[in-house]
């Protein structure tokens, strides 16, 4: 039981230190904050969405940049599209669970607004969907998948893929990255 204690770090820290070494993944950090907070300073919104652990990551990240990070500063718009139990199975029920997703995204989503999808296989149909809808709304679409990037490829603007297959390593580097970026878009929010 240690032994494979002692793999499961080793595996995890090995993925950090592939991601503190990778330039691109910093410029891509560094490219969605700056999306997020000139969406926010124009009084924009950013719905966050995933599915089962994704969905739990997508509620957390919404909530630091809503509520607060490290710091006091005014609320950010920013929401995790599963929240509303009611309308999830409303929607589910009425059309599809594949539309829970793009209904919301309907209903909330503007021009120049940001949608945040995670999805560790980056093939999650309701995913797709509410990415697709986000596009036709002229919405701008961040995702996070791991290594191969799934279907979301093409149908995000910035899209970072863990170099990973290993789904509980990914939804790992997914909240360091997530953290990372509230951090940056917060601190743009201090006054």
């Amino acid at each position: 039981m240690k032994e494979r204690i002692k793999e499961v770090f080793q595996g995890s820290f090995d993925l950090l230190e592939k991601l503190k070494n990778d330039e691109l993944l910093q410029s891509q950090i560094a490219q969605i904050s700056t999306v997020l907070i000139d969406c926010l300073r124009r009084g924009g919104k950013v719905l966050f969405c995933g599915n089962g652990g994704s969905a739990s990551d997508a509620q957390h990240l919404s909530t630091e940049l809503a509520a607060r990070f490290y710091h006091e500063r005014r609320a950010l718009f920013a929401e995790a599209l599963h929240v509303n139990t009611s309308f999830i199975t409303a929607v589910g029920n009425d059309y599809d669970f594949e539309r829970i997703f793009a209904r919301a995204v309907e209903s909330k989503g503007r021009e120049g607004d940001v949608l945040y999808a995670l999805s560790t296989s980056g093939n999650s149909s309701n995913i797709l969907a509410a990415l697709d809808t986000a596009g036709d709304l002229g919405m701008i679409r961040v995702g996070m998948t791991g290594a191969s990037g799934g279907e979301m490829r093409g149908r995000c603007e910035h899209l970072v893929k863990v170099p990973s297959a290993d789904t509980p390593r990914i939804q790992e580097a997914h909240i360091l990255i997530g953290h990372i970026v509230c951090e940056l878009v917060e601190a743009a929010f201090l006054d």
